[in-house]
């Protein structure tokens, strides 16, 4: 009797000690019980996905400002519009007026956040951009060389990166920031999206887990990309056939965390795709996000940082960049799921205090800024959320719990998130 009280103490012990370093693994049920969840999420999102039979544009909402979009055209198209552009500043010129570029506007102040779209559109208010003002030259200069540049690609059929436009005229450009500013402009102006421009920008994201694709041609098993993954091809004109048995896109804001799910092999435990940009959402990824999205029809959950910027940075994908939101039709990805770091969850998974971030007062003024963002407004979850944040005035990062040892993250935090379907 006493050697069975020992045994039974020490087990005891031995499940104490197990908590203290395993804070909650107690509580994961088996695997197999949190697949059917996860299958019954998948099935909820295709059938909301088939029984929407048109999705919804900005043409099918009665506004009361009137607003702008681009469509995605093709080289023809394109250099229609150019040699359109340039006869009318030809004729311009001809008639003794000068010339100039009417550039839609892309300040704060013309952006439109259309609830029924669930994301953020441009108005229609366009400026001037005469060549014969001191004020303008320059920009206009760049814009007519931009456009010139963008007409030979088009002819050619080539595809260049915004850093090689950028070299084509270092003195006229000085800083790529000023390129890249102005090839959005032409954007608005030719009524294209970016990549209807034949520019695209370097790698940066990268995909891994449950995902055969074809890329130009060539098939891609993102199971056996190593632990690195595969690069999401910049230009997604050459993506296609997207086959998965995945049941879930796991969408992740840093570099750190999608490495060690990856090394994990987090989505051979749980059917996902993992994606990440590596931090701020470049196009490409945002354009394979939707489209992954869109064809598989499976549910988008995301894993950012517990702070302003994480939340910034997951309503990019959602809701679109006031930046780029003359294309957002095409830019954002409808209903992600906001699983986790959230600010209430350092409390309760009992983040050590030592592990946690007092916020700075630029990002208490981030914060305090998007609660006043209709986006965020429609959200209560969000909202509680982000006050609760602002309140504390403190922030985590998703590698904070690496407290609890580097494979919390995916031995316990994801799969009893997952269990408890606690997402937003």
């Amino acid at each position: 009797m006493a050697d069975k009280g020992k045994r039974k103490r020490r087990r005891a012990e031995a499940d104490s000690d197990e908590e203290t370093r395993l804070p909650f693994k107690n509580k994961l049920k088996p695997d197999s019980a949190i697949l059917e969840i996860l299958k019954d999420l998948t099935a909820a999102t295709a059938a909301a996905s088939s029984s929407s039979s048109k999705t919804l544009t900005l043409a099918d909402i009665d506004l009361d400002a009137k607003c702008r979009e681009v469509s995605e055209l093709n080289l023809l198209s394109v250099q229609s519009e150019i040699e359109s552009q340039i006869l009318k500043i030809a004729r311009s010129i001809l008639a003794g007026n000068g010339f100039g570029f009417d550039v839609p506007s892309r300040s704060a102040t013309n952006q439109l956040y259309v609830p029924e779209l669930d994301r953020i559109v441009l108005k229609d208010k366009t400026t001037l951009r005469p060549y014969a003002n001191i004020s303008t030259v320059r920009k206009t200069t760049i814009t007519t060389r931009i456009i010139q540049l963008v007409h030979q690609l088009c002819a050619k059929n080539i595809h260049v990166t915004k850093r090689d436009l950028f070299y084509t005229d270092v003195k006229l450009f000085q800083d790529q920031s000023q390129s890249d500013t102005v090839l959005d402009d032409v954007s608005c102006i030719l009524g294209c999206t970016r990549s209807s421009l034949n520019v695209i920008a370097a790698e940066k994201g990268v995909v891994v887990g449950r995902l055969i694709f074809s890329d130009n041609g060539d098939m891609i098993d993102c199971t056996k990309m190593g632990m690195g993954g595969k690069a999401i091809p910049p230009n997604i004109d050459r993506v296609g056939d997207m086959q998965s048995d995945a049941l879930f896109i796991l969408l992740v804001e840093k570099d750190a965390a999608y490495m060690r799910l990856a090394e994990d092999r987090f989505y051979n435990r749980f059917p996902c795709i993992i994606i990440t940009a590596k931090g701020q959402p470049d196009v490409a990824t945002r354009l394979f996000l939707r489209k992954m999205k869109m064809e598989l029809k499976l549910p988008v959950l995301a894993l950012v940082d517990s702070d302003p910027y994480g939340l910034k940075i997951l309503s990019v994908y959602g809701c679109g960049s006031k930046n780029m939101s003359y294309d957002s039709s095409n830019l954002t990805t409808p209903d992600i799921k906001w699983l986790g770091v959230r600010p209430s969850d350092l409390d309760k998974y009992k983040i050590p205090e030592q592990c946690r971030l007092p916020m700075t007062e630029q990002d208490i003024k981030t914060g305090k800024d998007l609660l006043e963002e209709d986006f965020v407004k429609k959200n209560p979850g969000w909202v509680e959320e982000l006050s609760l944040m602002v309140k504390t005035k403190q922030k985590a990062e998703i590698q904070a719990l690496s407290t609890f040892g580097f494979q919390y993250l995916s031995e316990v935090y994801l799969p009893l998130k997952l269990q408890q379907q606690d997402w937003l």
